[in-house]
């Protein structure tokens, strides 16, 4: 049972962590932040997809899952937002070919 909750507890640090740095960006940086660091996101993902794999209690599986889901969002996210982001600097020219 220290497995489930140790899993828990990292899962919290690991969210009031990414709360308190994304919200410390200010509002014109965040979606040039979040382009430039796709990377981390499979990293976490990743992460999250390992501890899920070594999970034993049924408690440790379902935070794995949830952690599993909220970074495949995550990366899908960012990706969606890089490609909105990258429309807006294309010419108006590049359009209507």
């Amino acid at each position: 049972m220290i497995d489930g909750f140790l899993a828990l507890y990292i899962f919290m640090l690991a969210a009031f962590t990414g709360k308190e740095i994304i919200g410390r960006v200010p509002v014109i940086l965040h979606t040039p932040l979040m382009s430039g660091s796709n990377f981390v996101h499979g990293i976490v993902l990743v992460g999250a997809m390992i501890a899920l794999a070594h999970a034993e209690s049924p408690l440790a599986i379902a935070i794995g899952f949830v952690g599993v889901v909220l970074g495949a969002g995550n990366a899908a996210g960012g990706y969606v937002v890089t490609e909105r982001m990258l429309e807006m600097f294309k010419s108006s020219k590049d359009g209507k070919k």
